[in-house]
């Protein structure tokens, strides 16, 4: 792979540090970086960027304008000419997406929702999401994906698939690990977003910074993490990542796939073939025209 400069159209791509540090920027603030195929397929050649560099130590991964991720993009201008306008993407003509019934999607999600988060899960850098306002859904797989995650304050973290699409969570679920199984049940069924503090709580955050001064914390943080001997700082993380795996993390991850595509496949069943999550047409609230997220609150019913 080369390492000459390249510019994306989705990310930006930052050297730090005398490129120890690279910050990859999520570059969609008018769609609240909400991710397109585009966006996902410059993130795997990002990632991939940083790892073949052995200048890099540790990766940031950060989100412009006013949140970190809204989630997949589920039918702005851009995806949809992605997907069936003049110029479509090349991913969508192989990868199954030439296929038929419940195959193009499963193959299509395998591909660019499901093994490329567990790639980036184990790539060979440590990476730290850096997140601020809304953490949304498919938002979550990105942030979990990384090693290390710091939030700032006033950040939300929510996954509204169940209650606004009727699904049963993401394609990476790694909800049971990241929240606990009884949480992980309660924000799936309602919806409700946790907090910043919530989630430092729960260990799924590192650090809780000041909204102004998240970048520059991050950074610093970045830069300790960095003067670690690279050889030891991925076997902390290999270690880490293969006693998860030892408890069942990555088979959970395989097998709750599957429960997705299953999901997928009855909204298709039921609508013969019109739609593959459930809509206001099924009983669901428009997510477009959704109210905002409440926090979920142990006092509240």
């Amino acid at each position: 792979m080369s390492t000459d400069p390249v510019d994306y159209r989705f990310l930006r791509y930052e050297s730090l540090e005398a490129g120890t540090i690279i910050r990859i920027t999520l570059a969609r603030p008018e769609a609240r970086n909400a991710q397109n195929r585009g966006l996902l397929v410059e993130l795997e050649d990002a990632f991939g960027r940083a790892e073949f560099d052995d200048e890099v130590r540790v990766v940031i991964l950060a989100g412009a304008g006013g949140s970190f991720s809204a989630g997949h993009d589920l039918g702005s201008a851009q995806s949809r000419a992605e997907m069936d306008g003049p110029e479509p993407h090349p991913s969508y003509a192989g990868d199954g997406a030439t296929l038929g019934g419940a195959e193009a999607r499963t193959r299509q999600e395998w591909r660019y929702y499901f093994e490329n988060t567990k790639r980036w899960r184990n790539l060979r850098k440590i990476t730290l999401a850096q997140v601020h306002g809304n953490v949304l859904s498919a938002g979550l797989m990105l942030a979990w994906a990384c090693d290390l995650i710091v939030a700032a304050e006033g950040t939300l973290f929510a996954d509204v698939v169940g209650t606004r699409l009727g699904m049963c969570g993401l394609e990476y679920f790694g909800h049971p690990w990241e929240f606990g199984p009884r949480k992980a049940k309660e924000l799936l069924l309602t919806g409700d977003a946790i907090t910043a503090e919530d989630a430092y709580g729960l260990g799924m955050v590192s650090k809780v910074f000041p909204a102004d001064d998240l970048a520059e914390r991050t950074l610093d943080f970045a830069r300790r993490i960095a003067q670690v001997p690279s050889m030891a700082a991925l076997l902390v993380k290999e270690s880490v990542n293969q006693s998860v795996d030892a408890m069942g993390f990555s088979n959970a991850l395989n097998s709750c796939f599957t429960i997705h595509e299953l999901n997928h496949a009855h909204w298709s069943e039921i609508s013969k073939g019109e739609v593959y999550y459930g809509t206001s047409e099924y009983g669901l609230v428009d997510w477009r025209h959704a109210p905002g997220i409440p926090r979920a609150d142990p006092h509240a019913s």
